[in-house]
């Protein structure tokens, strides 16, 4: 099985939708995938993700499935009333997070000792992270594919190729999840740019255990081949 997923393209935060350019980049996107035997689209319940997803569901004659916990992510203090002394700094923003919890505290870069820093342990984004593992999980089973610990085992074969189209916190959150990252980790040095390409491959047998392999992260290579054939057009 392998999991191709597309961050949306430029957005129109404010419309929720994407910008002219935004949607050249979810044409490019498209095109860049048409080669792919995708049996199914899933996407981010956001307007911007959707219009995204649009282009390949279209170019593949697929429906749209939306999965309604890769919304985008929220963040900051999680309890309305709390002390000066005791507020998340930087309004909660996770990726400014995971850089001080790296440099200040490397010790917490760890397994899951990251998730107990007061920057992380009483932080909206946690309840992200936990819902979209969760549900992640359980839709990975659907594919054959069962968490065990940090790895996968394998219940029922399956070749099928997905694609997901959704955000860069949701996102990130999945990444560190499947492939057993430290959240702070992934949002610090795996950045990956609007209408990237990213490969996630789940190769085993029956019965075996599954580790995911991450095939390709961060293409954004036919974002620049289309500006290049749109320059040759206009000449």
């Amino acid at each position: 099985m392998r999991l191709i997923f597309v961050r949306h393209g430029e957005p129109d935060y404010q419309n929720d939708c994407l910008t002219e350019n935004g949607k050249k980049q979810a044409e490019s996107a498209a095109k860049r995938l048409s080669d792919e035997q995708i049996k199914t689209i899933y996407s981010s319940p956001m307007g911007r993700a959707k219009e995204t997803a649009s282009y390949t569901a279209k170019d593949h004659n697929l429906d749209i499935n939306v999965l309604e916990f890769m919304h985008e992510i929220d963040w900051g203090d999680n309890r309305e009333k709390v002390s000066e002394k005791d507020k998340i700094p930087y309004d909660g923003h996770p990726w400014t997070l995971a850089y001080r919890v790296l440099t200040d505290s490397p010790e917490n870069d760890d397994n899951d000792k990251w998730s107990e820093h007061p920057f992380f342990k009483n932080n909206i984004c946690m309840e992200y992270y936990e819902m979209i593992s969760r549900e992640f999980d359980a839709l990975l089973e659907k594919y054959g594919l069962v968490r065990t610990g940090n790895i996968y085992k394998c219940v029922e074969e399956n070749d099928d190729t997905i694609a997901l189209f959704a955000h860069g916190g949701s996102g990130a959150i999945m990444f560190s999840h499947i492939l057993s990252l430290p959240f702070p980790f992934v949002l610090t040095t795996m950045p990956y740019g609007v209408c990237s390409v990213s490969i996630v491959e789940f190769s085993a047998e029956r019965g075996k255990p599954v580790i995911p392999r991450l095939e390709l992260f961060n293409d954004m290579g036919h974002i620049e081949s289309f500006k290049e054939e749109k320059l040759h057009f206009e000449k």
